[in-house]
């Protein structure tokens, strides 16, 4: 009986040795910190899925609009969580070309262009297009080159237009003199500039309005309403400032030096953005036989609001860079989805007619200065003194 029971139970463990045997060990229990990572993981793709490969190259550093317009992309494209790259080239073609060839190499899907030379940076849209990358020329148009998709601007010809007349609305009488100041040969943007403003002022120079004291190619032109391109390169080629603030201030110092008392006074002063308005208002102010100047600008630099504050500047086109970089930005996503922007217009850039997406423009002065800048949140009033 006893050996029975032994066999029995011997039988038993040895039943449970193989059960234990057989029967699968229970997974481990996974660490909580894995268990949180896996979860994480699908959002995080979703997050990549979401940022744009975007490359942007900017002219200058040395200049206040650029970096104004630097800090609005980079706040905006954080913002909406887009991968970017921003490099400056330094007023240098050849630098522009390898910011270029740096952003293809890191597998940019689009590049937003404002080009030193408009021209000069044909070689590199070519070189983007034959790599599969969309270009977006900015602010100034690209040159000679069919490979530009769309040209995201505000409306030059109302800039210049805009500069103009409001030398126009300050003129009484007749033979008031005008001295007339244009960006650098080397960009576009210039000769648009100046095709605007000189609509506007050439009937008032033929009707005696004003007459030209600064270019002999303007004034050989003066009964001229429409310029050709070649023209209005002559008359750039003899008041160009390069966009440069000591090369503005020394052309006036020496436009100074030729004129006579008779072409001083009162005077009227065509210059074509912000900082070399400041040297050439500089410039005037210095001199004892000048007694008043209206000068133009551009781009509503903090510097440029305060001289219009102080009296120093007649006003500014005001170009609102926000909206300027949300037209970019949405451009370069409607490219990357496949799509094609809208345009609101078309810019022969001398190989093609370009597509482009135009911004407005509004006139600012002393009077306005507050109320367009101020109040609709472009600058902090603690920015500036003397504000009202």
């Amino acid at each position: 009986m006893k050996k029975n029971l032994l066999k029995v139970l011997s039988l038993l463990m040895l039943g449970l040795v193989i059960l234990a045997a057989c029967t699968p060990a229970a997974p481990a229990e996974a660490p909580a910190e894995e268990e949180a990572m896996e979860e994480e993981a699908p959002a995080e793709e979703e997050v990549m899925e979401e940022k744009i490969a975007v490359g942007i190259v900017l002219p200058t550093k040395d200049e206040p609009r650029w970096i104004q317009d630097e800090a609005r992309f980079t706040e905006a494209l954080e913002a909406e969580g887009y991968d970017v790259e921003i490099l400056f080239s330094q007023g240098d073609s050849a630098v522009e070309l390898t910011n270029v060839q740096s952003l293809i190499s890191k597998g940019v899907e689009v590049i937003i262009i404002c080009p030193h030379d408009g021209t000069a940076a044909a070689a590199a849209v070519n070189q983007a297009a034959d790599a599969g990358v969309k270009v977006i020329s900015y602010d100034r148009l690209i040159r000679e080159t069919d490979k530009v998709d769309y040209y995201v601007t505000f409306d030059s010809i109302a800039v210049g237009a805009q500069q103009a007349q409001y030398l126009v609305d300050n003129a009484t009488g007749t033979g008031n003199p005008l001295y007339l100041y244009a960006g650098a040969a080397s960009d576009n943007n210039a000769f648009i500039f100046f095709r605007g403003a000189w609509s506007v002022l050439q009937p008032k120079i033929a009707d005696g309005t004003f007459y030209i004291v600064n270019s002999s190619e303007a004034v050989a032109l003066q009964d001229k309403a429409e310029l050709t391109r070649d023209e209005e390169a002559n008359i750039i080629g003899q008041i160009t400032t390069e966009w440069n603030f000591d090369v503005a201030k020394t052309l006036a110092e020496s436009n100074l030096t030729a004129a006579t008392a008779a072409d001083k006074g009162e005077v009227f002063l065509l210059a074509p953005n912000d900082g070399t308005a400041r040297a050439i208002a500089d410039a005037f102010a210095a001199d004892p036989e000048v007694t008043q100047y209206w000068v133009s600008g551009q781009d509503a630099e903090k510097a440029s609001v305060q001289y219009i504050i102080d009296g120093k500047q007649s006003m500014t086109v005001w170009k609102d860079v926000r909206t300027l970089v949300a037209d970019a930005i949405n451009a370069a996503v409607t490219l990357l989805e496949g799509g094609a922007p809208e345009a609101s217009g078309a810019y022969n850039n001398g190989a093609a007619d370009i597509p482009a997406i135009q911004s407005a423009v509004v006139t600012v002065d002393k009077d306005n200065v507050k109320e367009t800048l101020i109040d609709g949140g472009y600058y902090e009033a603690g920015d500036f003194t003397g504000l009202e």
